[in-house]
């Protein structure tokens, strides 16, 4: 069997970064811990219509801070910042009184973003429209935004079948083992009246270079290429 890694867990501190940025100690951990996944949970099930990617936590002393990405903010904001309101008043709930700052950024490209169009699939899946049809839809949709590669798998009893089975399409390059490569990665389970079918997506979006011998090596690359194209 095939040994396989976290694509973004496997880029940590070099492409991406973590999303929940504080250090406690072994009596205070477990604590941070749950209540980081109580206000992910909460969040993402209260917003489920407001296409909520990701949320970032940052602790410091007493203080909590709650950044969201979101492809519809303004169902977060609410009238007025009413929503965001009642928001902090249950976090500040589920944290037990911390003092609890929200921040909730738009995500401008939501065909780029692998945790929203692996939502996106999977509610598609639910309604019953083709999976083929759809994946094929989304890798379109993802190219046209600018992606530079995008995998799609669903797994499971497809169309009702009695034994499950994975299907994916793959478009453009996915450089897995590629650490500077900048791939974003997603998964969402539908809920058929067969069974459970597990949605993943990657979207490969370029390299990331940051300083050093790589942006050196690009850049003499890119000189050599005017040089050849002058002569």
């Amino acid at each position: 069997m095939g040994q396989k890694t976290h694509p973004i867990g496997f880029r940590l501190g070099i492409v991406h970064d973590w999303q929940s940025k504080w250090y406690a100690s072994k009596r205070d951990y477990a604590n941070f811990l749950r209540e980081d996944l109580e206000i992910k949970r909460y969040i993402k099930n209260r917003y489920r219509v407001a296409g909520v990617s990701k949320v970032i936590i940052e602790r410091i002393a007493s203080k909590v801070k709650v950044r969201i990405y979101s492809a519809r903010p303004g169902i977060i904001i609410g009238r007025k910042g009413a929503e965001v309101e009642q928001l902090k008043k249950k976090l500040e709930e589920i944290t037990q009184g911390k003092e609890i700052t929200i921040a909730v950024d738009e995500i401008r490209i939501p065909e780029l973003d692998a945790q929203l169009v692996a939502e996106d699939i999977a509610m598609q899946i639910e309604r019953r429209v083709s999976h083929r049809r759809v994946m094929k839809r989304a890798i379109d949709n993802a190219i046209k935004a600018g992606a530079k590669g995008v995998k799609i798998q669903v797994k499971g009893r497809l169309g009702g079948a009695d034994l499950a089975r994975a299907e994916w399409f793959l478009v453009g390059r996915m450089p897995l083992q590629t650490l500077r490569a900048n791939i974003d990665y997603g998964y969402a389970r539908a809920s058929t009246k067969y069974s459970i079918i597990g949605v993943k997506v990657w979207i490969y979006k370029g390299d990331v270079l940051k300083g050093g011998k790589e942006e050196i090596l690009q850049k003499i690359e890119e000189d050599l290429m005017k040089v050849s194209k002058e002569v």
